[in-house]
């Protein structure tokens, strides 16, 4: 790797010890991956995937505590994934101690350690950064040091924004350099799709599940998608974006994804077209009896496959203000058609502080907690990751969750249908 002599004072040690283990490791992690150079980083927030403060994640702490004495902090503030605890979502007294006493004995702590090191505020906590309302929103070209898979793709993909699938830790090194490795999506034949998937669906196909298909079949490739804007169409408007933030984090944890491309639509394809489709691309086309077979496949591993649901997760990644609204009316009107008056399973619906600092300001968010739906701005895999939850029949609309956790994948109409005593008819 080629350093400019800036760089190479650091990695020699001109400001510390500790700036030179940073810029070592970050030199590592582009030798691993045949890197040229380094770039600076040119968005102005970062975003940390490390929020939880898991008691066996010492070595973390550790690291940040040596950071903050060597007075090595961040150049960039930054926003970080989502809280784990919120003592509004139901659990019963043996799962609150396995939280409280066992996991997550640590949050106080790490929290104070991120706030000293440059977090945006206090309430920065959610997958979802770039919302408005939260503040994080990288511009298109620019250069991002972010390792939360489902940030980044929606980052890369539907902003135009340049960012590599880091790994936790490195997203910090880099923003204290300021600089990262310059090899995959950060380059430009790096961002040429390799797949081109064709859509031919019948009906506006479920985001989740499209983005589980394609992911699973293209890996860590790029595809570039022709027909989705039949149903989403041609502007990235609130609807559009809402789609993509949920296909996209279903096409980086069902597979590796890290950029897509939408024809019509995500910037570079509005820009370039089919010239980001490389020759010899794999063609991969998607209909109903696709998507049912992928559904099907989804393996149930509740001890009872046919148990009633104890738990229902929305939100991962987390929702838009819209997406809260629209849930809003669509429980409404289920509950109404089946006679009922609130949720008969206790229903978490999960997006930013900020996000729902918004919707408590609308009509909407009194509607909502009439119908008996929490909403939290915890971290749903964070929460099922107790092992005493695991044993929990929980159904989620969310292919990450369902991917990572002992959750069930129902469609959005299945859930509805759950929640609101439809399969009691």
């Amino acid at each position: 790797m080629i350093l400019t002599k800036e760089q190479q004072a650091i990695l020699d040690g001109e400001k510390g010890e500790t700036l030179a283990k940073v810029m070592k490791t970050l030199v590592m992690y582009g030798d691993a991956f045949e890197a040229e150079k380094l770039v600076p980083i040119t968005s102005e927030y970062n975003h940390l995937v490390t929020s939880f403060g898991l008691k066996v994640m010492s070595p973390v702490y550790d690291l940040m505590q040596k950071l903050l004495d060597a007075g090595v902090c961040s150049e960039q503030k930054f926003s970080v994934d989502p809280r784990p605890l919120d003592k509004n979502v139901p659990a019963n007294f043996l799962q609150n101690l396995v939280f409280n006493k066992f996991m997550y004995t640590k949050q106080d702590f790490y929290e104070k350690q991120l706030m000293e090191l440059g977090l945006m505020d206090k309430n920065a906590f959610t997958c979802t950064c770039y919302m408005d309302e939260v503040g994080n929103k990288p511009k298109k070209g620019d250069v991002l040091s972010w390792a939360e898979s489902s940030a980044v793709v929606y980052a890369n993909s539907v902003l135009g924004a340049r960012c590599n699938r880091n790994s936790g830790i490195i997203d910090i090194m880099g923003s204290i350099v300021g600089y990262v490795p310059y090899f995959g999506l950060l380059t430009d034949e790096g961002r040429k799709a390799s797949w081109v998937v064709k859509i031919r669906t019948t009906q506006k196909p479920e985001a989740q599940l499209l983005g589980s298909a394609i992911g699973m079949k293209v890996m860590e490739d790029v595809p570039y998608i022709v027909g989705l804007d039949k149903w989403i169409g041609s502007e990235l408007d609130e609807s559009a974006c809402s789609y993509l933030k949920d296909f996209g984090a279903a096409t980086a944890s069902n597979g590796a994804v890290g950029l897509y491309h939408v024809e019509n639509l995500t910037p570079e394809a509005v820009e370039l077209g089919d010239a980001l489709i490389l020759e010899g691309a794999k063609e991969y086309i998607i209909d109903d009896a696709e998507l049912e077979r992928v559904k099907e496949n989804y393996p149930v591993i509740w001890k009872k496959p046919d148990a009633k649901p104890k738990l229902c997760f929305v939100g991962c990644p987390h929702l838009s203000l819209q997406q809260l609204k629209d849930w809003t009316l669509r429980i409404e009107k289920s509950l109404a058609e089946n006679n009922k008056k609130k949720v008969v399973i206790p229903t978490v619906l999960t997006a930013a502080p900020a996000v729902l600092e918004a919707f408590y300001k609308t009509e909407y968010a009194e509607r909502l907690h009439a119908t008996g739906v929490i909403t939290s701005y915890i971290c749903p895999l964070m929460y099922m990751n107790n092992p005493l939850c695991k044993k929990m029949p929980v159904i989620t609309c969310s292919n990450k969750l369902r991917t990572y956790t002992s959750a069930k994948y129902c469609t959005e109409d299945e859930i509805l249908r759950t929640i609101t005593g439809g399969d009691e008819q």
